[in-house]
């Protein structure tokens, strides 16, 4: 037993083609967190601290779509969510954020300074404010990249992830996602300690032209996001998907009624539960495995344990350039 992280910054169909200009800033942001993450493990943080803290660094990275990164809805606006667990199933979460500047936070103030689990819209604006987290203008969110994205992705008629490459207007391409959803850029982290506590926290921007009062699979227990004893899951990629299979909850499901490895468990969800092209998760179990399978082209993910394992990636391992 010992400690370990793992985190992402998205799953969906990340071209080969990348761009050094998309691939370079995600790979360095990555590198950045886990290396903040393992800092803190080391100095004997609570892993709850520890998920907070290296997601809310991704939350103010703007290469990631969550917090500052953001993307637009069908008219132009945030909406932000986010949700935080620990292996005793304490819980919050939120979604339909437009000013604050860290979601994750008020997840876990929710979980901490209320008696629910779960607030939205207007109300979690509110309760945001009544307990003094950082809030800006909404406009503040909106940056010149992600009105592209969004003017590209009303062109297409589509709802897209916001790595997906611009299409050139003389070109007519043949691609799954055209004529509907399409994958969260999501951003989460898992961690254990040495002891085997753990924890799990995700965020989200959510889908480039998402519906307004969309809700993706991020902020609902057990789909997006989901600790126990065992084990502590975050998922990304298409959200509607995440929910119909209750991904993360499933994770944990395997290895308690089952008896079967953090690794067989997530890879039962990912190459069996979910169909193809439509998730990937980062997971730790008490015992410090670690296991971060996807059934997408790519995830942006990293990874870390105690005995000197180390991972940064996109592609799967056979074909990382």
């Amino acid at each position: 037993m010992g400690w370990a992280i793992a985190l992402h910054g998205g799953a969906g169909d990340i071209p080969l083609s990348l761009p050094p200009e998309r691939r370079h800033p995600r790979e360095a942001a990555l590198r950045h967190c886990l290396q903040i993450g393992v800092e803190a493990l080391k100095a004997n943080k609570p892993p709850l601290d520890v998920v907070e803290l290296v997601v809310r660094e991704l939350e103010n990275i703007p290469v990631f779509n969550a917090g500052k990164g953001s993307v637009l809805t069908s008219s132009g606006t945030v909406e932000m969510e986010a949700c935080i667990m620990d292996g005793t199933k304490r819980c919050g979460a939120v979604s339909g954020l437009t000013t604050v500047v860290n979601p994750i936070s008020l997840a876990r103030l929710v979980m901490e300074n209320t008696p629910h689990i779960y607030l939205a819209f207007d109300g979690a604006e509110a309760f945001a404010r009544e307990q003094g987290v950082e809030c800006v203008d909404a406009n503040s969110f909106i940056t010149a990249e992600n009105v592209e994205r969004l003017k590209q992705a009303k062109e297409a008629n589509r709802v897209q992830i916001d790595y997906t490459q611009p299409i050139k207007k003389d070109v007519k391409e043949e691609t799954p996602e055209a004529d509907g959803d399409s994958q969260l850029g999501t951003v989460g982290c898992v961690a254990v300690d040495d002891l085997g506590n753990l924890a799990s926290a995700t965020s989200t921007g959510g889908l480039v032209n998402k519906m307004v009062g969309r809700i993706g699979d991020t902020p609902i227990i057990g789909a997006g996001t989901y600790a126990n004893n065992l084990c502590a899951v975050s998922a990304t990629g298409k959200g509607e998907a995440i929910i119909r299979s209750t991904a993360a909850r499933d994770v944990a499901a395997l290895m308690e009624y089952k008896g079967v490895s953090l690794k067989e468990a997530a890879a039962s969800v990912v190459e069996e539960s979910t169909p193809k092209g439509n998730v990937g998760l980062v997971a730790v179990s008490a015992k410090g495995e670690v296991t971060m399978p996807f059934n997408t082209t790519g995830m942006f993910r990293a990874c870390a344990t105690e005995d000197g394992y180390w991972e940064i990636g996109i592609w799967p391992s056979h074909v990382q350039k």
